[in-house]
């Protein structure tokens, strides 16, 4: 790697360590050896702290006297070696993998659904509209009504919204949250026999069903909707 003039007259007036990427690292003074990394090892291998974290090892070895390193070195040393794994009895975190995201470039690839609360005039009484849009022209192509959720009433609802928009051989995917209803086997089992592929919310992410709560805000803002609730089902529907 070349260097300029300049450089190399401030490195001769005040010499300093090479950074260079290039350069191999200069070993530091306090640096471990390899016999105390080995110690440090082997004495996280002992049978009595094998499963314990180096946050319980080092005040163990505290209390009789004995110190191999602090905390920050042990895992690092740890993880040098490859051994800063699960250390317990407990049983270790599952990792999920990250949801599969679809792009629709025309109508009838990607369809978003949820459900939504409509109240009544009796507090504590609500009917529940269903709607399913397809993200690329906003089309609402499949809603209804119904006084309960229901994965079975989701599951009817998307095989006429198929039938109807002309695509029961070659079914979009489905985006949802992940409500009981939209994860409930029912309908689970039913998109799989339809070979349709379904897509959900990330844990805890409340944007990543936008189009969906987009119109629902719109429907209950709008001046027709009743500020004291329906009065029927019927009412609801019209």
């Amino acid at each position: 790697m070349c260097i300029s003039q300049r450089t190399l007259k401030r490195w001769a007036n005040n010499p300093t360590p090479d950074k260079r990427p290039t350069t191999a690292p200069v070993k530091q003074p306090r640096q471990l050896s390899e016999d105390e990394e080995q110690r440090i090892l082997m004495v996280c291998n002992l049978p009595q702290y094998a499963d314990l974290p180096a946050s319980q090892i080092v005040p163990l070895l505290a209390d009789k006297g004995v110190y191999i390193g602090s905390e920050s070195t042990i895992y690092r040393v740890l993880k040098k070696h490859r051994q800063l794994t699960h250390r317990g009895k407990a049983k270790p975190r599952n990792k999920h993998p990250l949801p599969t995201s679809y792009t629709a470039s025309g109508p009838n690839q990607v369809y978003t659904w949820d459900i939504s609360y409509c109240p009544s005039n009796v507090k504590g009484v609500f009917w529940y509209l269903y709607l399913i849009l397809d993200i690329y022209s906003r089309k609402i192509v499949g809603w209804e009504v119904h006084e309960t959720e229901s994965g079975e009433l989701a599951k009817q609802l998307v095989e006429r919204t198929l039938l109807r928009e002309g695509c029961w051989h070659n079914p979009p995917v489905l985006h949802s949250d992940n409500g009981a209803p939209m994860t409930s086997f029912t309908l689970k089992s039913r998109l799989a026999n339809l070979g349709m592929a379904m897509s959900h919310n990330r844990p805890r992410v409340s944007n990543d069903n936008p189009y969906s709560e987009s119109l629902f805000r719109t429907v209950k803002y709008c001046p027709k909707w009743p500020r004291k609730g329906f009065n029927s089902l019927s009412h609801v529907r019209q």
